[in-house]
């Protein structure tokens, strides 16, 4: 009975984690699960030894702030590894940890999959040097990052985006808005400040300034979707911190809020690809804390914060970062999205770009059929799998 850790610590890596236990079930059957993972990969028969929502902080000094708290979590996972002794390791992106864990699980001589990658070619760098010794294949879900790693002498594939092989959201916006007390009648604004409530405590201020002055202007109706990692207390927490007027309808799903918004205002992460693979028209936002700022103005070298910009290798979708995240820049770059039809048009028109670019080139399998095929195989063979080809751009 093979035994596989799969780690997953976040609400997107979450999400393709229980993508993928069923999938590598499908070829291997008898599979065991277990590790770091959430509520969704648990309901698949997945063994949480450590619960993602108990790790999941950002920032420097978040992380500072929680360190003694997830070295104990951590201990448990290596606890674990030696316990169980799996046959593989799959670790999605959360490189904090699972960098730290590679090195454990190849000590212990497991063979080590990691899918979504860090992204090291933004900063941190010379954390290159871990994935070289202990990282056997890297699946990489964004085109340029194949090259990147190849140029490095690392095995990496573009097994293209999972997110890219989703249908649209079928539910219609006459039932949408009748399951969410919206009014079909009007415009929709989408707010999405994030899965994670540090994230959600620094950007929502700003987008609720944003839309009491956009009620100003014309009666729009506001949608604010919560990420299912956040707890009950978290989304209590939210919903305290909505104004009453306007109203900001909160809805349970980020995917349908973006098919339906005419436009949105995304906080920088796994949102703002939905939103371009959706073909929503957006604009991305992003605070974080002073001391965070400061250190990642010194230490990160990319000329786009927004990864769909990264990927379009241009701003292809407005940025309001930092300082220059204010209500009034929110209202003055959304308001042509909501009215000018050339401009929605000239976005649209960028965003399917982006969209195709997301899709691995010549691959029939979706996305994360290709990552349980490669895993089934390094199951099979105990090595890391043929190599494939790299994508051309």
């Amino acid at each position: 009975m093979p035994r596989i850790f799969l780690s997953a610590g976040e609400a997107s890596g979450e999400n393709y984690g229980a993508a993928l236990i069923p999938d590598i079930r499908r070829i291997v059957p008898d599979a065991e699960f277990f590790g770091l993972g959430g509520q969704r990969m648990a309901t698949l028969g997945f063994r949480c030894v450590v619960r993602a929502e108990d790790v999941a902080v950002m920032g420097i000094t978040e992380v500072i702030l929680h360190m003694p708290r997830i070295y104990g979590e951590y201990r448990k996972l290596k606890a674990s590894i030696r316990e169980q002794r799996p046959d593989l390791a799959i670790l999605i992106d959360f490189p904090d940890v699972n960098l730290s864990l590679a090195r454990h699980l190849k000590r212990a001589g497991v063979p080590i999959l990691y899918f979504v990658s860090p992204q090291l070619w933004a900063w941190k760098k010379y954390r290159i040097r871990d994935v070289q010794r202990y990282v056997d294949r890297m699946l990489v879900i964004f085109p340029f990052e194949e090259q990147f790693y190849r140029d490095r002498n690392v095995r990496a594939t573009f097994v293209g985006h999972p997110l890219a092989d989703l249908p649209l959201p079928g539910t219609s916006r006459e039932t949408f808005a009748r399951e969410n007390g919206l009014d079909p009648s009007k415009q929709w604004i989408g707010l999405l400040p994030g899965s994670r409530m540090k994230e959600v405590r620094l950007n929502l201020p700003e987008m609720v300034k944003a839309a009491q002055a956009l009620q100003h202007l014309s009666d729009y109706e506001f949608m604010l979707p919560l990420a299912p990692t956040l707890t009950s207390d978290q989304g209590a927490e939210i919903r305290a911190m909505l104004p009453a007027d306007p109203t900001i309808t909160v809805t349970l799903d980020a995917r349908s809020t973006l098919r339906h918004a005419r436009a949105s205002v995304v906080a920088s992460g796994t949102a703002t690809v939905e939103a371009a693979l959706i073909g929503n028209p957006f604009l991305v936002v992003y605070r974080v804390s002073p001391v965070s700022y400061a250190v990642a103005k010194r230490v990160v070298d990319v000329p786009h914060v927004a990864m769909v910009n990264l990927i379009a290798g241009r701003r292809a979708v407005p940025e309001l970062i930092q300082g220059d995240y204010t209500a009034e820049n929110v209202v003055s770059h959304l308001q042509p999205l909501l009215s000018d039809e050339a401009a929605r048009a000239e976005m649209q028109n960028n965003l399917r770009q982006i969209s195709d670019m997301l899709k691995a080139k010549g691959a029939e399998a979706a996305a994360i059929d290709r990552v349980a095929e490669i895993a089934s195989q390094m199951l099979n063979t105990t090595g890391v799998g043929p190599e494939i080809p790299a994508q051309t751009h």
